[in-house]
Formats: C-alpha cells, sequence, structure tokens
C-alpha cells in the first residue's frame, strides 16, 4: 500500500492534526481568537461514508497552543442541534466548563460563544458534554505545548482513539441498556423508546442535562447475557473475547461491539502513514476519546518510555505496551532505530482481538497491511493496577494536610443497565462537598463488575492510594477503577462552583452514572 506520499508530515507536525500544522508565526502574530466550529463532517470507514461531528479549528480538527498562549477561542455552533464544548484537561472559569445548564444553557444552532482563560499545558482534548454527541465523534485534540516540547528535539504525533457505529447513538444506547442485542447485525432498538430519542437529542431529561435521559425505564429489565459482547451476567460462559477468567472474577469488560474503531479517523484497513526519519525521536500524544472502549498502545519494536499522563509528567516508564482508559491520554516517547522502515503503533481493544492504529514509517520504506483483528485477544486493563501503581508524578501536589475525605461507591449492574455513585442516579444524587482551598482526599470504591474510569472537571489530582497502599502516583484529571478496587485520589478544591464528576464511559454517564463537586467559598 504506497500511501507514504499521499500525506507528506513536516517533522514536528502531528499526523492527521492540521492545527498543530499551523505555524508558530501564525499564531504568534495575532492576538485574535481562534476560531472553532462544531459541525458536521464525511468519513469514509473501511469504505463506507459516515456522517459524523466534529471540531474544526485553523488547519483542520482540533487546536495547537504554544507556551504562554491564552486559549482565547470563538466556538460557532454549525450543527442543527444545541450542543456544549468541554475542555477536557483545561480547567477554565466554571461559566466556560462546557456542561449544559451548569451555568450556560447549550448554544444554540448558528450561535457563537467565547471563551478566554489560561491554558494548561499537555495532551488534553475537547468533546461534547452531550454523551450521545461525542458517540458521534464531536471531539478533538487539544494540545497546549509548553517551553520543554518545543525545546526538545522530537517529532510530535497525535494519536485520537474513538469507536464507532454506523447506527444512531440513541439506537446504540437502547440496545445496550435495553437488552436488544449488541454488536453488529443486531437491527432491532430502532425507534424504541420514541420520547427517550428525544430526551437524547434535545436534552429533556434529568435537569436540562442528558445525561440521565437513559433513565429507569430503558433498562427494562431484559436479559443481557445474550447479547454479542455484553460480557454475560457474572457467568464466565457469557465473557465475550475475554479469554478466560482474569484475576478470579469474571468481569464484564465489554458492553459493546462497534462497527470500527478509529485512529485520527481511521482503521486499518487505510491507516494514517506517518513520515519520520531514521533515528528519530517521537513524542506520541495518544488520546482515548472513545464511547466505550479501553485501549492497550503497542510499539512494537520501537523502543519506547511513558512520560506523561493526563498531560501531567510522570517518571518515565519503559515498555512497549501501556493502557488507557475512555478520557486519558498518554505522551509516549519513542526513539526510533538508525535505518529505514515501518514502525506500527497499534491500540487494542482490551479483552478482545480488535485494533487499530497508525504506522510510523521512513521515506521509500515497505508499508504491509495490518489486519483490524489480530490472533489473539489483548488482556484486560489494569485489573490489578499494576500499571498505575509504577506511575510516579515529576510534579507532585505539595504535602498539605487533609481537610476532608469523602468514600464514593461505584455501583451497577449490566441486568438492569444501571450505574450509580453512592447509590443515586443524576438528578438523585447527593453533591460531593467541600470548601475551596481544602486537602480533600476522595475514594472511589467500585462494588461493581465494571471498571469505571471516573473524571472531575474544574480539577487536577494526585492519586495517593491504590487498594488501601499509600503511592505518590500520578496527577491525573481520570483515573480508571477496576471492577472490586478502591483508588483514593487527593486534591485541592478550587473554584467555588458546581463541578461534574463522572464516569468517562458514555452509556454508563447516559444512565446516570454522575454527581457533582460543589465547592463552597472558604470562610
Amino acid at each position: 500500500m504506497n500511501t507514504l506520499s499521499r500525506r507528506g508530515f513536516l517533522a514536528a507536525s502531528a499526523a492527521a492534526i492540521g492545527a498543530a500544522q499551523m505555524p508558530r508565526l501564525a499564531f504568534a502574530q495575532s492576538a485574535a481568537p481562534i476560531s472553532l466550529a462544531a459541525a458536521t463532517r464525511t468519513l469514509d470507514i473501511d469504505g463506507r461514508a459516515a456522517t459524523v461531528f466534529g471540531l474544526a479549528g485553523p488547519g483542520g480538527q482540533g487546536l495547537t497552543f504554544d507556551p504562554g498562549q491564552r486559549f482565547r477561542v470563538d466556538l460557532t455552533n454549525d450543527l442543527d442541534v444545541g450542543t456544549i464544548i468541554h475542555w477536557h484537561g483545561q480547567i477554565p472559569p466554571n461559566a466556560q466548563d462546557g456542561v449544559p445548564d451548569m451555568p450556560m444553557p447549550l448554544l444554540a444552532p448558528g450561535e457563537t460563544r467565547s471563551y478566554d482563560f489560561e491554558a494548561r499545558p499537555g495532551t488534553h482534548w475537547m468533546h461534547s458534554h452531550v454523551p450521545t454527541q461525542e458517540m458521534q465523534l464531536l471531539a478533538a485534540p487539544l494540545i497546549v505545548r509548553s517551553q520543554e516540547d518545543l525545546a526538545a528535539d522530537r517529532q510530535e504525533v497525535v494519536m485520537f482513539l474513538h469507536d464507532f457505529s454506523f447506527k444512531a447513538p440513541e439506537e446504540v444506547l437502547a440496545e445496550i441498556s435495553g437488552g436488544h442485542g449488541g454488536g453488529h447485525g443486531a437491527g432491532h432498538g430502532a425507534g424504541a423508546e420514541p420520547e427517550q430519542s428525544a430526551s437524547m437529542g434535545g436534552m429533556g431529561a434529568m435537569q436540562g442535562m442528558d445525561h440521565g435521559a437513559m433513565g429507569h425505564g430503558a433498562t427494562g429489565g431484559m436479559p443481557m447475557g445474550n447479547m454479542p459482547g455484553m460480557g454475560g451476567m457474572m457467568g464466565m460462559s457469557g465473557m465475550m473475547g475475554m479469554g478466560g477468567q482474569m484475576g478470579g472474577m469474571a468481569m464484564d469488560l465489554n458492553d459493546y461491539d462497534w462497527d470500527a474503531y478509529l485512529a485520527n479517523d481511521r482503521t486499518l484497513s487505510d491507516p494514517e502513514v506517518v513520515q519520520v526519519e531514521r533515528g528519530g525521536r517521537i513524542q506520541l500524544r495518544v488520546i482515548n476519546a472513545a464511547a466505550a472502549t479501553v485501549f492497550w498502545i503497542e510499539t512494537g519494536g520501537a523502543e519506547a518510555r511513558l512520560v506523561a499522563v493526563d498531560g501531567h509528567a510522570v517518571q518515565p516508564v519503559a515498555g512497549t505496551r501501556f493502557g488507557l482508559a475512555m478520557g486519558q491520554r498518554l505522551d509516549i516517547e519513542i526513539d526510533l532505530p538508525n535505518e529505514g522502515g515501518a514502525w506500527p503503533i497499534l491500540a487494542l481493544r482490551e479483552g478482545a482481538r480488535e485494533r487499530t492504529g497508525l504506522i510510523l514509517a521512513t521515506q521509500g520504506a515497505e508499508v504491509r497491511r495490518l489486519d483490524a483483528v489480530a490472533e489473539a485477544a489483548a488482556p484486560a486493563f489494569d485489573t490489578d493496577l499494576a500499571q498505575e501503581a509504577r506511575l510516579i508524578a515529576r510534579d507532585p501536589l505539595p504535602d498539605r494536610q487533609v481537610d476532608r475525605s469523602q468514600m464514593l461507591m461505584l455501583g451497577g449492574s449490566m441486568q438492569p443497565y444501571l450505574w450509580t455513585i453512592n447509590g443515586a442516579v443524576w438528578g438523585q444524587h447527593q453533591p460531593i462537598i467541600a470548601r475551596s482551598g481544602e486537602r480533600v482526599v476522595l475514594s472511589f470504591h467500585n462494588m461493581s463488575m465494571m471498571a469505571h474510569p471516573m473524571h472531575l472537571h474544574g480539577h487536577v489530582f494526585q492519586v495517593v492510594g491504590l487498594n488501601g497502599r499509600r503511592v505518590a502516583g500520578a496527577l491525573r484529571d481520570t483515573v480508571h477503577v477496576p471492577p472490586m478496587s478502591m483508588v483514593d485520589v487527593a486534591l485541592d478544591a478550587g473554584e467555588a462552583a458546581r463541578w461534574m464528576l463522572h464516569c468517562h464511559h458514555m452509556p454508563h454517564l447516559a444512565t446516570g452514572m454522575m454527581t457533582e463537586f460543589a465547592v463552597t467559598a472558604s470562610v
């Protein structure tokens, strides 16, 4: 497949992320806000056209900022439905955080809204905070370079991961939560619960938040064990693609078989081929924007080390396979051999055989076609928190006395399909409270058989406990909590406001797995 010449990337450009190729001079010369548009676009997915959403910046999907550049963005909604964008990894004033009606309403079709705040460096992303829209790919990279990035002699490559279905997201959610059958070829659920579809698209449920729009009624008590990819009901016989027992527990990994898995909007039938130099150093920025898929990143024959998670530096960890849950990001440094060749960088779906990825290749190298289905299933991700335990923040939070501790019980089941925090869905929740400036420890205790990537808006936290063992872990904004596990995080409460705290698995979020971190002014 001779695709090397199709997209000739310059050194220090990001694969398929056009904004990263914009000259820095152009940004520096203009103090004008950057224009960003939520709009529809068409992708070719394995030879089939797909109309999806996207976030178009000056040079393509996504935005890239240079050190010291303010986040000054004019966001225009060019869709025919209301939307709102969350700047995942950034800490804007609460009014600019991008959550429906907390406090700002959705942007109406044709409306433009301005944002202006100090950008935080690192590998971040932006996405609609309407779950059905994120499932339609209304998301893009948000890269803020540091002075260290500019000084380093390395080529930036962005790898933006998604799962994708040709079906409408309302239908996908109905199949997952209603037991109509999942995955490929299950043609049920179209038009199911019309009032649910209206609320999912029109933000009618759960105080306008949309996140609880599936509600209780969509679960229906239907048996889930016969759904492809649903993982069965606690029984080993139903664990699709699991490859056997994991840690003595019957976990539910993947509750839907998607039609495609994308890296920079492409599958392995036509992957991105990034031109690289012999002996070059790559900074691979990996963003998991999937709705409900955890990925392993495999660098294969290329020597690699993990240097940052969620935009925050960690002490380097050498390896060739690193995992990330939905909402998380990894920065991986790769040193290429001093020879010509092609190096696939693959994203493997946990507990399954599907994979996607991109290819690093020197000029003129042979690029061989890769199958989108591996010979063997990848393992479950970090069920014992072994990867998390290896991560040590390079710039940890300062030591100080803990002012407030709070346990959050993560619960739920596949039947009925309902996921809760402290036993409640959004709208029936009790806020987690703190005062601005307090050191707070939140303990996520997962009592369910699915993992939950827990994301807190408006704050950076440090992982300080893993299953009761104290650690000086990574700084993050999204932490993966495996089944029957406990993760403690410490943070300093920020702006007095209502901040979202939720699972970043979209079907879990859509069925109510969200609460709020309510910060009041200090006295």
